[in-house]
């Protein structure tokens, strides 16, 4: 058995303020480090879920449906024993493949090769209702008392058979339920409408363009799944009175706005999800409060950050860094920004202008579509952001001697929606 990993909170910011200044920004990088083995150690118990589209768009061409059992059978070999998992099917409803009976299967060779079996009679058809797909994986998660919960959901278009009031009701009760990666395959689905889930359920968004990619993705997101060792762990922040937090957001690997999930825990203290860890693992996340000014020389705690995890015996601090505040009349030390803030400041930037950038293309605003992209192009440029670099590429020209941006006239499908999946990825701070 693993014992499960350590943590490590560091703090990088700017502690001095000018005289009158209310704004306290820093990044919380937080990193794990790898597990010991140890043989009397407890592990956190799984349990997954694989949710395949069945709509009959998946037969059109069959070889979406073909590559989907495939990518499927693959991701259930990568599920070690004694996790708990089954497959369910979707499409205007949500029905077990495996086990058929509605329940969760244990995993160990049997059972695997039991739900391979099954998969291969994945059929296509009716139409699309995702929110009846979350809600089935909910009730089959909810049977049992897993520690770790992890979906993966598989589609190839949009929630055409359910209103949007629908899925956005799906999407909160499942919620603080379970984890989400999604993927879409081809080009007929929606970003929007898969980013909204895999956010909420702190999941991943991606697309996969040929049907072909679909196995060593589906391996890749088990394998990592596979490796979390820490469930539902939060960011706790501790403000003192007067304190304002303003907002807290994952920057890295990703940009993930979690202000909104706050959970109250004191009139001074809020949770934000982080979701499941495994060893060796490294996240920051960019914290800004707001704070009564105070006289130049004072110093203040303007923001405790501790990464939480309830156990048995009430909740454990894992880590803990302190955001400090000092006034100062010193303009050089007041006025410099931190390095770490202003690189996750630039990629959260960046992410927002290809959003922006991309809305604009679609609406027919092309002058808008290329300001903004190209803002995003000399983002990725001065950080280093080589993956956004080269997925702007495909969208945008730029003149090698103005820097002038200009639309592609015509661009894949394929290519802008990967641009836009994919535009929250960010890079670390270079050492």
């Amino acid at each position: 058995m693993t014992s499960a990993p350590e943590f490590t909170a560091e703090i990088f910011q700017n502690e001095y303020l000018a005289s009158g200044a209310r704004e306290v920004s820093a990044v919380v990088s937080v990193t794990s480090a790898g597990a010991v083995t140890t043989a009397g150690a407890d592990t956190a118990s799984s349990a997954e879920i694989i949710i395949v589209d069945c709509s009959g768009s998946m037969a059109a061409p069959m070889a979406k449906l073909i590559q989907a059992r495939e990518a499927t059978a693959a991701a259930i070999d990568v599920i070690r024993d004694g996790t708990a998992f089954a497959v369910v099917a979707g499409a205007l409803r949500a029905w077990p493949i495996y086990p058929a009976n509605g329940s969760m299967a244990i995993a160990n060779a049997t059972s695997r090769a039991d739900a391979k079996r099954a998969v291969k009679r994945l059929g296509a058809h009716d139409g699309t209702a995702i929110g009846q797909w979350l809600q089935a994986a909910r009730q089959l998660f909810l049977t049992r008392q897993d520690d770790l919960r992890h979906a993966i959901l598989l589609t190839d278009g949009q929630n055409a058979h359910e209103s949007a009031a629908q899925l956005d009701d799906a999407i909160q009760t499942c919620t603080g339920v379970f984890t989400c990666d999604c993927r879409g395959v081809g080009t007929d689905w929606e970003v929007a409408e898969l980013r909204k889930i895999s956010t909420a359920l702190l999941g991943t968004v991606d697309i996969v363009p040929d049907p072909a990619g679909l196995t060593a993705d589906f391996e890749a997101l088990m394998t990592a799944s596979m490796a979390k060792q820490v469930a539902d762990v939060r960011l706790r922040v501790w403000t003192p009175q007067h304190t304002t937090v303003r907002y807290v957001k994952q920057v890295a690997p990703a940009v993930e706005d979690l202000t909104g999930m706050r959970k109250h825990v004191t009139e001074l203290a809020g949770d934000y999800p982080t979701g499941a860890w495994g060893p060796a693992e490294s996240r920051d996340y960019h914290v800004c409060v707001d704070v009564q000014p105070a006289a130049v020389g004072q110093e203040m705690l303007a923001a405790r950050v501790s990464l939480v995890q309830d156990s048995d015996a009430g909740s454990q601090t894992l880590a803990q860094g302190l955001i400090k505040a000092i006034w100062s009349d010193d303009e050089r030390m007041s006025t410099r920004i931190n390095r770490h803030v202003a690189h996750y400041t630039g990629q959260a930037e960046l992410a927002q202008a290809i959003q922006d950038g991309l809305e604009a293309r679609t609406a027919g605003d092309d002058t808008t579509a290329a300001d903004r992209l190209g803002r995003a192009v000399e983002i990725a440029r001065e950080s280093g952001n080589e993956a956004s670099a080269k997925l702007l590429a495909k969208v945008v020209d730029v003149d090698p001697v103005t820097g002038t941006v200009r639309l592609k006239p015509k661009v894949a499908a394929a290519d802008e929606m990967a641009l836009d999946t994919r535009s929250t990825k960010t890079v670390r701070v270079k050492k």
